[in-house]
């Protein structure tokens, strides 16, 4: 008979912990946690996680851009020496999740199997404190986790923003389902569930190692419900090894929840227990907000003190912040004006860090969180032009991409409209372009900024629920972070519309050298009138030039122009910028101006899609030069240009040629 030592046994039933010696027989290794506070020694915390008073583990609060980690401290075996195949286990725990404003979650947390407590290097936001970038689908990575996500993320595929999906090394999940449970009164209805509502939910998660099956359940009772939500056929033995870590992960972003767990019961090779929910710790959210003492003034006041009071009463109704029914319930998030007066030093001239479309933009710390900001001042002088541009602006405000400036919220006063935005430290790509005092980016850090700008621009043409023209894509408004990655930003001349409908504007707008011939004809922006400008902003950043030089010789005044000219004698490497030295990657230069040049062209038919420019610039198509011959047409002698393709892996030219009149 095994021997099973045991280790920690507490009383009340707090933490129950066996580790059997052969695991191997089906000995279980079971933990019980109906309040965290007893056994906290046993718990591994990092970053913003945290055991309340009451002994309710919480991950998160609403602090932004923090990581929450909590894991047993001891790691638990799934595997014997002897053999490759992963053991079942079983957990069940109680969570909650209280946004920081209703119907804005972020992000969320998962349930991780790891191999270490401390997941170095993990980011926060939607990579809920598991992953980073570069190790994104890493074997080596030895990471299994199921996400209760509340933020949609289309980079990563996610199904809705109220979600459960079961994530292998990936932030990508393999399979996910709306968040939803089974009742157990025979119905075969699912029920909706909503996680950002902050009601106390219980998750149990199945692991079968003889089947390969892992099955998920939600409930809002102490019952585990009969059928599962979420069921998935794979084979684990491959991602966890010997020994790992449990435990749970949990980041906030711009946006932020506090992420709690009430109680949590685990078990190798047997089901874990479920959680009474009427005997976990309770969660009461409290409300921060102080009430407002009542100005009483005193019949024996003097009337000098009288008067002193009323004139104050009056000033601060006047300067009160009237709530319309049309603002209620817009988001993002509307911030008092007291707060960016106060993060501005009162908009001062020293803090202005430009002007963008509609307004001056300028820096600020928000005081509570200390975060940097950008907060960009405009001015309508229509109620009902107001209401429209702040309606666009929430609904702008729900785009989430990590190559799009994230918009924060709002605020209003009277006329004035000021747009809050993540700071963006290193400033707009134009002027490290063509400030001199600025220093020279690398041809790595072009080509990266590049492809960022393209992913972007996939995700607003396609990828969203709405189609979004940007209609003012250029380098003065591609702004870069402290890693120099590129995010296009400024909104203000954006246009939405629902997939397969056309847009209604006719309404010229953009930036000279950036505006695709069409748009002087019909007004109608599209999708193919951004790829024209894209294409600008790629010839643009590869050559260090203007789209639009006045300065210039007149045979160089229109970058395009110079460039086709250039091609057409046979030297596209001599365009590119000075500055970089000679030093770039000539394949990915050749294949920049090619494409600058294809979406370049005069009809927008001609042009590709995003998504084909973003698959040429990640290498999933073979790279290209563009080869330019002048010639007459059979009408009236007129010019025409005619460009074909060459593969950069030989000489042969393919058989895809476009044409298109000067």
């Amino acid at each position: 008979m095994a021997k099973t030592k045991t280790l920690v046994i507490f009383p009340l039933h707090v933490l129950i912990l066996s580790l059997a010696t052969n695991p191997v027989k089906s000995q279980p290794q079971e933990l019980l946690f109906n309040e965290f506070g007893v056994a906290s020694e046993n718990i591994t915390l990092n970053g913003g996680a945290v055991i309340e008073h009451k002994g309710i583990l919480r991950l998160t609060n609403d602090t932004p851009r923090v990581i929450g980690h909590a894991f047993y401290r001891t790691p638990i075996q799934f595997k014997t020496k002897n053999s490759s195949k992963v053991f079942s286990f079983s957990t069940a725990f109680a969570f909650a999740i209280v946004p920081q404003y209703p119907k804005l979650g972020g992000h969320g947390f998962a349930f991780t199997i790891s191999r270490s407590t401390s997941l170095a290097g993990a980011y926060p936001s939607q990579y809920l404190g598991l992953l980073n970038p570069n190790d994104m689908g890493n074997f080596s990575n030895h990471l299994f986790a199921v996400e209760f996500d509340t933020v949609q993320d289309f980079e990563f595929g996610d199904i809705n923003d109220n979600h459960v999906g079961i994530n292998l090394n990936n932030m990508a999940s393999n399979k996910s389902v709306e968040a939803a449970f089974y009742p157990n009164n025979g119905s075969t209805n699912k029920q909706s569930l909503n996680l950002k509502s902050g009601q106390v939910t219980q998750a149990w998660l199945d692991y079968d190692s003889f089947e390969k099956q892992l099955q998920v359940r939600l409930s809002t009772t102490s019952s585990k419900p009969t059928s599962p939500i979420l069921s998935y056929k794979v084979d684990l033995s491959p991602i966890l090894q010997d020994f790992m870590y449990v435990g749970f992960s949990s980041s906030t972003g711009l946006l932020a929840s506090s992420h709690y767990i009430l109680g949590w019961s685990f078990k190798i090779n047997g089901e874990a227990k479920s959680l009474s929910l009427e005997n976990l710790p309770s969660l009461n959210i409290s409300s921060n907000k102080k009430t407002q003492k009542p100005l009483i003034i005193g019949l024996t006041l003097s009337l000098s003190v009288t008067i002193a009071a009323l004139y104050y009463i009056v000033r601060k109704m006047k300067d009160r912040e009237v709530i319309e029914a049309w603002e209620r319930d817009i988001g993002p998030h509307r911030f008092p004006y007291k707060e960016l007066n106060k993060a501005t030093k009162g908009f001062k001239e020293k803090n202005l860090l430009g002007f963008g479309g509609f307004g001056r933009v300028y820096k600020g710390v928000l005081p509570k969180s200390h975060m940097e900001v950008a907060v960009k001042r405009i001015s309508h002088e229509s109620t009902q032009g107001m209401q429209e541009f702040v309606t666009e602006i929430s609904t702008i405000g729900r785009l989430r991409h990590r190559n799009l400036v994230q918009l924060l919220g709002w605020c209003r006063k009277e006329k004035e409209l000021m747009l809050v935005y993540e700071f963006m430290r290193n400033g707009s790509l134009d002027k490290y372009l063509f400030e001199e005092a600025r220093a020279i980016l690398t041809w790595e850090q072009r080509f990266r900024i590049i492809k960022g700008v393209a992913s972007a621009l996939v995700y607003l043409h396609e990828d969203w629920e709405q189609t979004v023209i940007h209609r003012d894509v250029k380098a003065g408004n591609v702004l870069l972070d402290g890693q120099m990655n590129g995010k296009l930003g400024d909104f203000g001349m954006a246009k939405l519309y629902q997939h397969g409908s056309n847009p209604t504007t006719t309404r010229v707008v953009g930036t000279m050298g950036y505006l695709a011939p069409e748009l002087t004809r019909t007004g109608k922006p599209t999708p193919s009138s951004d790829v024209y400008a894209f294409g600008a902003l790629m010839l643009e950043v590869a050559c260090g030039r203007r789209p639009v030089e006045p300065k210039a010789l007149p045979e160089e005044l229109l970058l395009l122009d110079w460039v086709w000219d250039r091609c057409r004698l046979g030297a596209p490497l001599a365009l590119l910028d000075p500055r970089l030295g000679g030093l770039f990657h000539q394949a990915q230069a050749l294949l920049v101006l090619c494409l600058g040049l294809l979406c370049s062209a005069e009809a927008p038919e001609e042009r590709p899609t995003m998504r084909q420019v973003l698959s040429y610039l990640e290498g999933d198509a073979p790279p290209q030069v563009v080869v330019v011959v002048d010639r007459k047409s059979a009408r009236g002698g007129e010019l025409s240009r005619s460009y074909s393709f060459w593969s950069s892996a030989g000489d042969d030219v393919s058989s895809l040629s476009r044409s298109g009149a000067r």
